[in-house]
């Protein structure tokens, strides 16, 4: 049995663009129900597709972090999953997709109360982690970029790279 008013709502979704579809994903996300008009118990994951834009990546952002939000993480938690999953869209977009506005980005995020699991996948090349210079080194330190992948890795307490690079799964645990 379908939600009253769900097949006006699906065709709406349907013809919406990326940020559109974000913005209807930001709503369920901050309902913490799926979009359904009562409480659940156990949240769904929560999928989005977006083009290779830095302006479509922050109706994402803000539906995530409005999940992570609801479920009380702390401060500092809430602080290291906002900085790891800018720093991952981020280098989807820019690095991956090289900003290519025929390429999409794929985004999974799991928020329970215990931990958060977001998954991040680009249509570019890949690329090899152990490739990736050090920030830190002497060599590097002034340099203007770099340091994205190295804030992910510091502030997750997971973080594997999959599909030859185009894709992270990153994990925080509630504190």
């Amino acid at each position: 049995m379908g939600v009253a008013g769900s097949n006006r709502h699906n065709q709406r979704r349907e013809a919406a663009s990326d940020a559109s579809r974000a913005n209807t994903s930001a709503a369920a996300a901050r309902n913490g129900n799926g979009g359904r008009g009562g409480r659940s118990t156990k949240l769904k994951p929560l999928h989005f597709t977006i083009r290779s834009d830095v302006a479509a990546s922050r109706d994402v952002h803000k539906s995530i972090m409005d999940r992570v939000e609801a479920q009380h993480y702390d401060e500092q938690s809430t602080f290291a999953i906002r900085l790891a999953l800018e720093e991952g869209l981020m280098n989807a977009i820019k690095h991956g997709n090289k900003l290519d506005p025929k390429k999409t980005v794929h985004v999974e995020a799991k928020v329970t109360p215990k931990s958060t699991e977001i998954i991040i996948e680009d249509q570019g090349k890949g690329f090899h982690r152990e490739a990736v210079p050090d920030p830190c080194a002497e060599e590097n330190l002034l340099k203007c970029s770099g340091r994205g992948i190295l804030l992910m890795e510091a502030y997750m307490d997971k973080v594997e790279y999959s599909h030859g690079g185009r894709r992270v799964k990153m994990v925080k645990k509630k504190a």
